[in-house]
């Protein structure tokens, strides 16, 4: 090692030699099938890497689904909740038989460290799904988000633009649009073997209002198990009350919306089974709170958006079970909601075709009739979700501008392609919120 060109080729061989040395001692007699993607597993450069951003309630019903997919591996869960994160932790490493999923209490950290997560579960209260979508989205990740979607229409539309933007995959959780029975109804309105459709009911059921007080104050627990702020997030202040975080958010306007609650759901099916590409405006006719609201497209269909009070269990002449839409034409109607094994329908001879209109659905849209799946598929081939941003936006658009017709207590016409109210600058204000420092878009 007379000069430092002798120096560097000795290094070279040294660490050369060690390493296939460390090689020969380190590694097994046998290499796991599944770490090579044999044995129909997924090798693990190939898997989708995944987080969850609240993940109690749906959410953990959410994870635990994903966690059977084979070309999935979690590796992050995030809630404000000690005891949520915790348990979302646990099942993941229950599921790989390790330790490795970190737990955040901030989605924040969660999105500023994870630079290897590919997309994320957002499953958080109402009040977060808009922000923490536009804030995932800009960091890079695809977006599976539970419904409904946004509070308002300002928060849906910059759902949609951060998607267009940073060319991300969106998915909003209406998985009924995946569902067989559902996926039925909507292809035999669409495809016109009920003739041309005058009629659509969507389930709105009521929910006894949106109360727009606020619970009294109680000792905030310990930031460690949960930081209360955070939690607000982009909502207004109000002092802690567990009543709150125990699920009573949901009655308060502060953190919740009304008609979309399940119009998200639904209203998104009803448009899956109209054309929509000439249809500028709706009106809304205003009933007494608590009545079924009708509204009128501008090509002339009926869109109903049944509200009847009482549990969403209780039967109603239009389906049975909850989330159901209806579709009526001059050749009959069918109906689906929750718990259906097949749709209804109004004649047996609309059912001879069942099978064949699924097989016709996925070879044409070429979608598994599984809304994870579907949100997976398109993660590896980059294109829209059957549930994608726009279809998004614009169911979610349809019930917050119920929302508002009956808060004004007044007709409205709302123009779908520019989103505006026509005529009315007061309901227009009503369009957005003001979201809190620092939680704001």
């Amino acid at each position: 090692m007379s000069n430092d060109n002798n120096m560097k080729l000795t290094r070279r061989r040294f660490l050369k030699r060690g390493a296939v040395a460390a090689g020969v001692v380190a590694l097994p007699w046998c290499i796991p099938a599944s770490s090579m993607g044999r044995g129909g597993a997924v090798a693990p450069s190939e898997r989708i890497l995944m987080g969850g951003i609240g993940i109690g309630g749906r959410g953990s019903y959410d994870l635990g689904y994903m966690l059977t997919q084979p070309d999935v591996q979690w590796v992050a869960v995030c809630d404000v909740l000690k005891g949520r994160r915790a348990a979302a932790k646990n099942a993941v490493d229950n599921k790989y038989g390790n330790k490795d999923c970190v737990a955040y209490s901030d989605m924040r950290q969660l999105l500023a460290e994870r630079t290897d997560v590919d997309a994320v579960l957002i499953a958080t209260g109402d009040r977060w799904h808009a922000l923490a979508s536009v804030l995932a989205m800009r960091a890079g990740k695809d977006v599976y988000c539970e419904k409904p979607a946004c509070l308002t229409m300002a928060q849906g539309q910059a759902v949609v633009e951060t998607a267009r933007r940073y060319g991300r995959v969106y998915q909003t959780g209406a998985q009924r649009l995946s569902e067989p029975p559902h996926v039925f109804a909507i292809e035999m309105a669409r495809s016109g073997r009920l003739g041309e459709i005058h009629t659509v009911y969507a389930d709105c059921r009521w929910r006894d209002g949106l109360r727009h007080d606020w619970l009294p104050a109680e000792p905030e627990p310990p930031k460690d198990q949960l930081d209360w702020d955070v939690w607000l997030g982009p909502c207004p202040w109000r002092p802690y009350n567990a009543g709150y975080v125990n699920g009573g958010w949901y009655h308060f306007y502060d953190f919740a919306t009304d008609v979309a609650m399940w119009g998200a759901h639904t209203v998104a099916q009803a448009l899956a089974g109209l054309d929509m590409t000439d249809v500028s405006h709706i009106e809304f006719q205003y009933e007494k709170p608590d009545a079924t609201m009708v509204t009128r497209l501008s090509n002339g269909v009926k869109l109903v958006l049944f509200r009847v009070a009482g549990s969403v269990w209780e039967p109603c002449q239009y389906w049975h079970g909850a989330c159901g839409e209806r579709f009526d034409g001059p050749e009959g109607w069918v109906a689906a909601a929750d718990g259906y094994s097949g749709p209804d329908v109004s004649s047996p001879a609309l059912m001879t075709e069942y099978k064949k209109v699924l097989a016709d659905y996925t070879a044409r849209t070429q979608r598994p009739l599984d809304h994870v799946r579907d949100f997976l598929d398109c993660i590896r081939s980059r294109r829209p979700t059957v549930a994608s941003p726009d279809v998004m936006a614009r169911s979610m658009n349809i019930c917050l501008a119920a929302d508002i017709c009956e808060q004004l207590k007044r007709n409205l016409k709302f123009d779908l392609r520019t989103a505006e109210f026509v005529g009315d600058p007061e309901a227009n204000r009503l369009r957005s919120r003001a979201m809190r420092t620092p939680y704001t878009m």
